[in-house]
């Protein structure tokens, strides 16, 4: 049995009914019916990156680069899915370290139509091959998120070589440190063990292997860190990477004397509305079950984003006179990753004032901040993902508190919801916040540097101007 689960073992109160059996421990079964849920989460989700994101970010460059940005977010889906299979699953959801897996799982071995992997419900398990196609999803998103940092200005060779190195070196390292860990049916198994022992003797040798079951997770996870559905694993960590590569490839020729705006609009639209449907995968599919926690999630993911969107295109309309859709959909966006970490923990009123607030902060961010410091993050990555990863992460381990109409934490091993301590909650959310800064901003910086010196990073300044549409793919968005 597989119970290698990307979320805290203490998931949250709506979990009471299904620790039942924790004092009588039964093999766990595989449920259709959240196999089905699943399969059309991780359809979802890779809905939110093709089309969803490469539309999104192809509108808001200009029209010589759509093509180029279209090719760079397909390029990273495929060459990540292929990753995911060959090693990036083992090394993400096998123990080894509390920074990184092992490779028992190497090739896929192992896993099968009949292997199973845990979710939240002690004794309910689904297929393993749909939650290696689920998480490949994250795998493929993650990466393709960085290439609006540096749009318009680096080579398709540079990139190729770029994705593979992040997403393993630093991909796979958050994602095992943040989401591994032994599973709920390992812990019931091993607390009913304790619970069952007669003697000194044996209850020591039960007591010992729980706490080894315990101490099976990654790095961040043993610190307590709450992370939904990949405010750290995905937002955080793309984000600063972004900025890092924005940085290091320089700006645009042109940037801050020449007009950049986006060249479509539409299909910015179309790419921001594709992204809110697939997300609801990504949110309430983190549930990994079509259960309370995936409709809470669900509804997180409706009434946050919409906050943030509202609270974002009426700021803007305040500071300069007019509503702008860009404006909107930027807020959608950013109200989409600051829920992700919080939204099957925090309740409905608690993820429309983290919408309400990040949608102003992002704003500040993406105009005041970015002007200030005349840096070209191109398409927001750092001002949306990161700024929006580091509200959601922080927001998470307040808004969870059950006075504030949150969850609450699970503790598995006494079947019953904890006693809440917010000051250390959240000491462990900034934990997760600094790591991932730091492992994925210098982890990045080094991987440009080496990028740059085997094919360098950036094209010459007359194929920049021409377009990377001709001068990388030979061919162009629109022949009109």
């Amino acid at each position: 049995m597989t119970t290698k689960n990307p979320y805290r073992a203490g998931i949250a109160a709506f979990a009471v009914a299904t620790l039942a059996t924790s004092s009588a421990w039964a093999a766990p079964t595989i449920n259709k019916g959240d196999n089905a849920w699943m399969m059309t989460s991780a359809v979802l989700v890779l809905l939110m990156t093709i089309p969803g994101l490469a539309l999104f970010y192809g509108g808001l460059v200009r029209s010589k680069n759509m093509l180029s940005v279209l090719a760079h977010v397909f390029y990273t889906v495929c060459i990540c899915c292929v990753i995911w299979a060959i090693y990036g699953y083992s090394v993400t959801f096998t123990g080894g370290s509390p920074f990184i897996g092992g490779f028992s799982k190497l090739f896929l071995s192992g896993v099968t139509p009949e292997s199973a992997a845990g979710t939240f419900t002690v004794g309910a398990n689904i297929s393993e091959m749909i939650y290696v196609c689920f998480q490949m999803t994250f795998a493929a998103i993650t990466p393709a998120l960085i290439v609006g940092a540096f749009a318009e200005r680096m080579k398709f060779s540079a990139l190729a070589l770029f994705i593979p190195l992040w997403v393993t070196l630093i991909y796979f390292p958050i994602a095992h440190m943040v989401w591994y860990w032994a599973g709920p049916d390992a812990i019931a198994e091993a607390a009913a063990a304790v619970a069952a022992a007669t003697d000194e003797a044996a209850k020591a040798a039960a007591q010992a292997k729980l706490d080894e079951v315990m101490a099976d997770a990654g790095q961040i996870f043993s610190w307590g860190a709450l992370d939904f559905a990949g405010g750290t694993v995905v937002h955080i960590n793309a984000g600063i990477a972004g900025i890092v590569g924005a940085l290091i490839v320089g700006r645009r020729i042109g940037f801050g004397k020449e007009l950049m705006p986006p060249h479509s609009l539409t299909q910015t639209m179309i790419g921001a509305a594709l992204l809110w449907v697939g997300w609801f995968g990504f949110n309430a599919g983190s549930a990994l079950e079509a259960s309370g926690a995936a409709a809470l999630a669900m509804l997180n993911t409706f009434v946050a984003t919409a906050a943030a969107a509202l609270s974002w295109m009426f700021a803007e309309w305040i500071v300069k006179g007019k509503p702008s859709l860009l404006g909107a959909l930027s807020g959608c966006i950013a109200g989409l990753v600051a829920v992700t970490p919080a939204a099957g923990f925090a309740g409905p009123m608690g993820a429309i004032v983290l919408g309400l607030i990040v949608g102003i902060v992002c704003l500040f961010f993406c105009s005041v901040v970015k002007n200030a410091f005349g840096y070209d993050d191109a398409l927001d990555v750092f001002g949306i993902h990161c700024v929006g990863g580091i509200i959601g992460a922080i927001g998470t381990g307040i808004l969870v508190n059950p006075a504030l109409g949150g969850t609450g934490v699970y503790d598995y091993v006494a079947a019953k919801v904890a006693d809440f301590d917010q000051m250390a909650q959240l000491i462990s959310q900034l934990k997760a916040v600094g790591l991932t800064i730091v492992w994925s901003g210098v982890g990045s910086a080094i991987l440009y540097k080496i990028v740059d010196l085997v094919v360098g990073l950036r094209p010459t300044a007359e194929q920049e101007r021409e377009g990377l549409d001709l001068a990388d793919h030979g061919e162009r968005a629109y022949n009109m």
